[in-house]
């Protein structure tokens, strides 16, 4: 076991030591300074700034190769420019506009579709006859009527939508419809002009019969010449088939020989729904 007096004098010689050592430590730090980048004695001349350097890449000029297969690639997939289409001249605006106005001008029924005139009410001769609010078509969708027929409003619809999906699609191979042949349209009289029979559709102008059709080239298709004809027939019953639904009553040749030369059709409504024959 050491003694305390040796231990003090150990104590006193590390202070001793460390005393010393601060006494000899620099007041500042000893990190090199940095060097200048320019000796001294050396003056840098004025100089312009260094352009930047130019990132895009020239364009190669185009060998005679390469420009015929652009050529074909433009034959190929268009032109280069849009192809939407010039303003149209003002002149067929107007006249477009001009047209309109007057198919709303002759517009029956309130369908632009429908041409002729407004007629009101038409007393009947006989009891049961008539038509309270009558209509004198002449034209439906573009198609004209032999004569004008005079029928009511709800009848002259029916004859429009077997026009666009009946008539029309039935006779798309042979070309354009011109006119429908109107056999009758009002006329009061009992059914088939039977003496004792009930009023006829036609008496109250909720009938039409159609006997035919005048193509735009000249041609004339008859219900009775081309019923069963070769390349009419089928064309023929698709005619008569959907006329079934837009009007209660669609008759043809098959029905009777009162029918055989024309259609008959007409707006009355059954409960057991269409009669079609």
């Amino acid at each position: 076991m050491r003694r305390p007096g040796a231990l003090f004098l150990a104590l006193g010689a590390a202070l001793a030591l460390t005393g010393s050592a601060l006494a000899l430590a620099p007041e500042s730090s000893l990190r090199p300074e940095a060097r200048a980048l320019i000796p001294p004695g050396i003056t840098l001349l004025p100089t312009e700034p260094l352009p930047r350097p130019q990132l895009r890449p020239r364009l190669r000029p185009v060998s005679a190769q390469i420009a015929a297969a652009s050529t074909r690639s433009r034959a190929v997939f268009g032109p280069e420019q849009s192809l939407r289409p010039s303003a149209r001249p003002g002149g067929i605006l107007q006249q477009a506009m001009s047209r309109q106005r007057e198919r709303r001008r002759g517009m029956v029924c309130g369908d632009p579709a429908l041409q002729g005139e407004v007629v009101g009410f038409v007393p009947g001769r006989i009891s049961g006859c008539g038509i309270e609010e009558a209509v004198r078509l002449r034209s439906v969708s573009g198609v004209a009527l032999s004569q004008q027929a005079l029928i009511d409003c709800n009848t002259a619809k029916a004859l429009n939508r077997w026009v666009n999906n009946g008539m029309k699609p039935a006779l798309r191979s042979k070309g354009r419809v011109a006119q429908l042949r109107v056999a009758a349209h009002y006329t009061c009289r009992t059914r088939n002009n039977q003496p004792g029979a009930r009023i006829s559709e036609h008496g109250k102008g909720r009938a039409i019969d159609i006997s035919g059709f005048v193509m735009e080239d000249g041609e004339v298709i008859t219900v009775l010449n081309h019923w069963n004809a070769r390349g009419y027939r089928s064309a023929m019953r698709k005619m008569h088939r959907t006329a079934c639904g837009p009007f209660g009553t669609v008759l043809g040749p098959n029905s009777d020989r009162f029918h055989r030369d024309h259609f008959h059709f007409d707006t009355a409504r059954y409960r057991s729904g269409p009669f079609c024959r």
